[in-house]
């Protein structure tokens, strides 16, 4: 699908939306990590191809409506209509994003439909975030945020960050659609565990 026709400039006046419309919201989904899942799907899509206008603005309205700072619903594609649709964007491409921000969360897991190549690359963007350094203090922030410890000696059944870099973290590389971003999460994966056995040794949880 190309989107010539639109005017040049609606991913700045998008850009600008979502801003406003995010302002305050952190725990590692705020504004920073919208503009790094963008920087990260501009330079899977020129290796992957795809129709960037398309990717760049799913990529800065995928977390507009996030269900964590909307009491648990998620709203991004409700959100992205409403944006694209008061910016005169055209009918198929306001579906296009819509289905692409409503389907690359890793909680949709297998009732998410099937994503366009515009798709696959901005969710490869999203969960190349949760990976790196980025991801580890993402995690922390999250869990200062929402009262979840980063680590516990004896877990149980509590939630930890540690808990998430195996429960979710470590599986994300193998779900990566693109060449291009499983070569960057290579390296990334690779920081991370290498992080998670140095604190662990300085917890005294290893010799």
């Amino acid at each position: 699908m190309q989107v010539e026709h639109l005017d040049t400039s609606i991913t700045e006046r998008v850009e600008a939306i979502v801003r406003e419309r995010m302002d305050g919201q952190a725990a590692g989904h705020g504004m920073d990590h919208v503009l790094r899942v963008l920087a990260s799907a501009r330079t899977i899509q020129a290796d992957a191809g795809g129709d960037l206008m398309i990717v760049e603005l799913a990529a800065l309205l995928h977390d507009v409506g996030d269900a964590k700072f909307h009491e648990g619903r998620e709203r991004s594609a409700e959100f992205a209509r409403e944006i694209l649709g008061g910016l005169g964007a055209d009918g198929d491409v306001i579906e296009h994003v819509a289905h692409i921000v409503d389907n690359i969360s890793f909680r949709k897991g297998v009732d998410a439909s099937e994503l366009s190549l515009e798709g696959k690359i901005v969710q490869d963007a999203d969960r190349l975030d949760a990976l790196g350094a980025v991801g580890i203090v993402r995690t922390i922030e999250y869990g200062a945020a929402f009262g979840q410890p980063f680590y516990l000696p004896d877990p149980g059944d509590a939630k930890t960050g540690v808990g998430h870099f195996h429960d979710k973290l470590f599986k994300l590389k193998d779900l990566l659609n693109t060449a291009a971003a499983r070569r960057l999460a290579e390296q990334r994966e690779s920081f991370m565990r290498t992080f998670l056995d140095q604190f662990l040794r300085e917890c005294g949880a290893r010799g």
